[in-house]
């Protein structure tokens, strides 16, 4: 797993940031997550994960977001800049291996034009 050093500027932390992406985002659906992408005036792609308590207990809530986290990771370097990205995780994420989740989510963010790279899994 990625070390997380220099990590938060990368993710989305201020609830302003996040209500702007609720309110202005386009919205899709997947099995495992539900994600928002906003246009931003920003030069770098941000990323939030959002786990309310309705998903499940703690433990599970933190893996979701430990989860998303590294995927996040992951992809931070193919990222196409100005763009938000808020990820709501659902139950479902847990269920998955880590590379199929891997998969869906690369999958995901090709299909909405959020990646530098045309191929890459």
């Amino acid at each position: 797993m990625s070390q997380g050093r220099g990590d938060r500027s990368f993710f989305l932390r201020a609830s302003r940031d996040i209500e702007h992406v609720k309110q202005h985002g386009r919205r899709l659906s997947t099995a495992c997550f539900n994600l928002l992408i906003c246009r931003t005036d920003a030069q770098t792609t941000r990323v939030g994960i959002v786990v309310g308590k309705r998903f499940g207990i703690a433990v599970r809530r933190n893996r979701a977001k430990r989860l998303f986290r590294e995927l996040s990771r992951q992809v931070r370097g193919e990222l196409a800049a100005d763009h938000a990205l808020l990820v709501f995780p659902k139950r479902e994420a847990l269920t998955l291996s880590f590379e199929k989740l891997k998969h869906l989510w690369w999958a995901t963010l090709r299909r909405q034009g959020v990646l530098n790279s045309p191929e890459k899994s």
